[in-house]
């Protein structure tokens, strides 16, 4: 493949760079070497990438042994379950602006081919686009797992954390036990070790062929990540001889693989905005309509915390991704490339589950149907997404009288005066990606729900999002969302709400002439923020059912 760093890096023209490389202690010889770039999230804010600057290391010795230039940068990385309350509008923003990073420094300085090193829940979806959009060779380093804690009660990560918040509001838990799960459910960097956002993400790039098998689950700490790295630094260099780049894994078969392994795990609903946002960068459209055809065909081959008792230690004791690809053959497409410079099938020739109680067979699933749906309805004629492999079976049907509320902050205050009645449904709106801004998930309200025994009598919706990990009768992505005029911005208490998870509706029992005649008195509320990123945002961010991305 045709080095595009030799157009700044050779002959006269290329002395000023070169000049400028020897400063950072570059040397003629590495100068002479395929440019690699290392993006890393690295940062001391999240835990999921406290350890991804040792990773880079053991990147950049591989990378150097297979005869390249490596070349470490960084990008933001902020941690949703830090940034709860206010600090959560600023999150789903913050994967456009690390795909923007991302590309705009790939792009300044030419980079022959890129190791993505990341975690966690907008990271790796925003270099993903990053990835597309720049198109040279790439591998991704996803940054493993956090260890699950071994308490007397089973293990425990941090999805049990927020649910003890709710025990402890609630009068079942008392503060000496509230503080026992606080300082020891996050027992060490790494992703956390639930089925949230950032494992269904990791699990998506590795179904995707975009890192190396076995990446998505292996736990953060220990010899294996370390030499996962290092051959991940090597590979790269075998993926720039071949010329093979995003554009060539990321194909609408490889899209519905990756899809269909995300559905099978019971993965996150935020998959729904990442997916999407990320094949638009290739011009394929991923509507709402395709998630809920597929997970209708795809049955549920595996189910981790919070809906069980597994967590994804056990998952990749079990094998991992590959493993359960392995059992999904039948059903994917395999003649498809990946970044072992082989195809999907040729990866997984040599692969078995090794715990069937964790990673079951096509015949013998969990459920008929995986874990997402999406709903349709005069309440969300665009679509809403509820992961419904975490509803209690007697709230699949649900009718009850709306509780409106306009903001986060104030329904978890409602929720904490203990006023919610039994059969209530919560609709919390304007919390969408332009009403927000930003989109928050509302993962303390639905593990309060949770936590203070409600979960199979309350129903929550909302035009905003959920942790990738929340648990109950949660609907999120209500589009249109309030802020645009939406229906769920008509919802008056007392309102009585219908869901059908089954028959995928979400309906309120109003007459189209009253529904008219509420949109005609219905003015947008003035924005709620004025200058900064936010604003900018609101301006120019699309509905949820699109992927929320910028226009």
């Amino acid at each position: 493949m045709k080095l595009r760093s030799r157009e700044s890096l050779s002959g006269i023209d290329g002395t000023y760079a070169r000049s400028l490389y020897r400063a950072s202690g570059y040397t003629s010889s590495d100068l002479s070497k395929p440019l690699i770039a290392i993006a890393n999230s690295w940062t001391e804010a999240n835990p999921g990438h406290y350890h991804l600057r040792e990773l880079a290391q053991h990147v950049k010795s591989g990378i150097i042994s297979a005869g390249g230039m490596p070349v470490e940068f960084n990008t933001i990385a902020p941690c949703d379950a830090i940034a709860q309350g206010r600090g959560m509008h600023y999150v789903l923003p913050s994967r456009d602006i690390i795909a923007a990073s991302v590309e705009l420094m790939l792009q300044a300085h030419q980079f022959d081919a890129v190791v993505m090193i990341c975690s966690c829940d907008k990271i790796i979806p925003g270099m993903l686009m990053a990835s597309l959009r720049c198109d040279i060779p790439t591998i991704f380093l996803t940054g493993g797992t956090m260890l699950p804690f071994s308490s007397k009660d089973g293990a425990m990560v941090a999805c049990d954390v927020k649910e003890a918040i709710g025990a402890y509001k609630s009068g079942k838990m008392d503060e000496q036990e509230l503080a026992y799960i606080e300082s020891n459910a996050c027992c060490s960097p790494g992703l956390c070790s639930m089925m949230g956002t950032a494992s269904t993400m990791s699990c998506i790039v590795e179904a995707l062929g975009l890192s190396m098998p076995g990446c998505a689950t292996m736990p953060a700490v220990g010899s294996a990540k370390f030499a996962s790295a290092k051959i991940t630094g090597e590979q790269i260099m075998k993926v720039l001889d071949k010329g093979l780049t995003p554009s060539q894994l990321v194909t609408k078969a490889s899209i519905i693989n990756a899809i269909k392994v995300g559905v099978s795990i019971g993965g996150s609903t935020n998959m729904l905005l990442h997916i999407p946002a990320m094949a638009k960068e290739i011009g394929i459209e991923v509507p709402l309509s395709l998630f809920d055809e597929i997970s209708k065909e795809t049955p549920l081959l595996a189910k981790f915390k919070p809906a069980s008792k597994y967590t994804l230690l056990d998952f990749h004791e079990a094998g991992g991704v590959s493993a359960l690809m392995k059992e999904m053959e039948s059903i994917l497409e395999l003649n498809v490339p990946s970044v072992t410079c082989k195809t999907i099938r040729e990866n997984l020739a040599n692969v078995n589950v090794v715990r069937s109680e964790v990673i079951h067979s096509l015949s013998d699933p969990i459920s008929p149907e995986g874990g997402i749906a999406v709903l349709y309805g005069n309440l969300a004629p665009k679509g809403a997404v509820v992961k419904q492999i975490a509803v209690n079976p007697k709230m699949m049907v649900h009718s009850g009288p709306a509780k409106v509320f306009d903001s986060e902050e104030d329904v978890r205050e409602y929720m904490s005066s203990k006023q919610v009645q039994h059969g209530d449904v919560l609709v919390i709106r304007y919390e969408g990606p332009k009403g927000g801004p930003g989109m928050r998930e509302l993962s303390i309200p639905a593990a309060l729900l949770i936590g203070m025994g409600l979960g199979d009598s309350v129903a929550m919706i909302t035009d905003g999002r959920y942790s990738g990990a929340s648990r109950g009768p949660c609907i999120g992505h209500v589009c249109p969302e309030a802020a645009d005029g939406g229906p769920i911005a008509l919802v008056q208490d007392g309102d009585i709400i219908d869901i059908d998870i089954p028959n995928r509706r979400l309906d309120i029992r109003l007459s189209e002439s009253e529904m008219q005649k509420r949109k005609a008195n219905w003015k947008p509320k003035s924005p709620k923020v004025h200058g900064g990123f936010l604003d900018i945002y609101s301006k120019i961010v699309s509905g949820a059912d699109s992927g929320a991305v910028l226009k």
